[in-house]
């Protein structure tokens, strides 16, 4: 797929902005005029919410009461157009055909980003590795997003009985149906994520030793109480025997302690943990490659090349690492943001993008 053109309305620090773009982008400018926020627009067509964690009231700017995204792009043999309307009333069109969610915008465009937050994925806490796998999940199955959704309500309805158990004991055989809808449920969530790390560990592999110029073995590997085998049913009978063990903490508790919300991805680097002993040069390299790979991985799983945004990427990378990142990504659509164009232009040709307050400055 290739992204032709984006129109925005009052979207973070724009009032209007009209882009046409290239194979390759270069969006350069001092920081705090808008480059990270472009990025941030054209990721939210994957139907994905904003990569920095924001909400949507945040992405309308400020004195604003509606926000307004179109653009412009190929997919699929032809050309297609999508538009998303923030505010009081969200709206989703895809040529000209109204959505249920921004989810359904996923099923024709794909794209990766990389941005300093997702170091994060690495030096964070369980959460922003489940997002990491789950979000790479919502692109490649439709239906993912959906799960997840269904799974979470779940979890809820169980932790309001926990709750209403304190003065309902009477309650308490409900909790049995609880603990099978949530199992069934989360098993679903387990199998795939279990099935991603083992089809996405080849490129992982080759591409992080690209990066990192060693030897040094990276491996994800599933972390959670139970012991699960890439089989549905033996995952969902072992996570409802978790929740009928858990259940006694888990009233004096009044929550959930067991399940895939509660899960790990642990990053290895030569067996040992990269949040705990991966130098900053190794953390930034693991989540590069997996970013990289998600990207290849992407490709064959859905059989559509996703554009991929990078943010501020290249600034604290040798002129080697940041050769094998261009060369990685050659034959997809790129965007790449910087403080500094010659920086890139020195390696690879491209679009130039000027921006400055919120505007492209010829």
């Amino acid at each position: 797929m290739k992204i032709h053109k984006i129109h925005l309305e009052n979207f973070r620090n724009f009032e209007t902005l009209d882009v046409t773009f290239d194979d390759v982008n270069i969006i350069w400018g001092e920081n705090a005029q808008g480059k990270t926020n472009l990025l941030e627009a054209l990721y939210l067509f994957t139907g994905s919410r904003s990569f920095r964690g924001a909400r949507e009231q945040q992405l309308i700017k400020i004195g604003t009461e509606n926000a307004r995204l179109q653009l412009g792009f190929e997919g699929s043999g032809r050309e297609q157009t999508a538009e998303i309307s923030l505010g009081e009333k969200k709206e989703i069109l895809l040529n000209g055909v109204k959505k249920r969610s921004a989810a359904q915008l996923g099923d024709e465009i794909k794209a990766v980003i990389f941005s300093p937050v997702h170091l994060s994925i690495v030096k964070d806490g369980p959460a922003e590795r489940r997002q990491f796998i789950d979000g790479a999940l919502c692109q490649i199955k439709s239906n993912y997003s959906k799960l997840l959704s269904d799974y979470h309500k779940t979890v809820q309805q169980r932790n309001a009985l926990l709750k209403d158990m304190e003065k309902h004991p009477e309650l308490e055989d409900m909790l049995f149906i609880w603990n099978r809808n949530l199992a069934k449920t989360g098993a679903k969530i387990i199998y795939q994520r279990l099935k991603y790390i083992e089809a996405i560990t080849p490129y992982l592999h080759r591409i992080y030793e690209g990066i990192s110029r060693s030897k040094e073995e990276i491996i994800l590997r599933y972390s959670s109480s139970g012991k699960y085998e890439t089989d549905p049913e033996q995952i969902e009978r072992a996570l409802f025997r978790l929740l009928e063990e858990s259940g006694s903490r888990d009233k004096l508790n009044l929550s959930t302690s067991e399940g895939p919300h509660r899960d790990d991805i642990e990053i290895l680097i030569n067996g040992k943990s990269a949040r705990l002993y991966g130098s900053q040069g190794q953390q930034r390299s693991c989540v590069l490659a997996m970013k990289l790979a998600e990207a290849e991985l992407l490709k064959k799983m859905t059989g559509i090349e996703p554009v991929a945004l990078l943010d501020d990427v290249m600034s604290e990378l040798d002129e080697s690492r940041q050769d094998y990142i261009l060369n990685s990504i050659e034959g997809r659509q790129v965007f790449i943001t910087c403080c500094d164009k010659e920086q890139i232009l020195r390696l690879k040709k491209g679009k130039t993008i000027h921006m400055e307050n919120g505007a492209v400055c010829e």
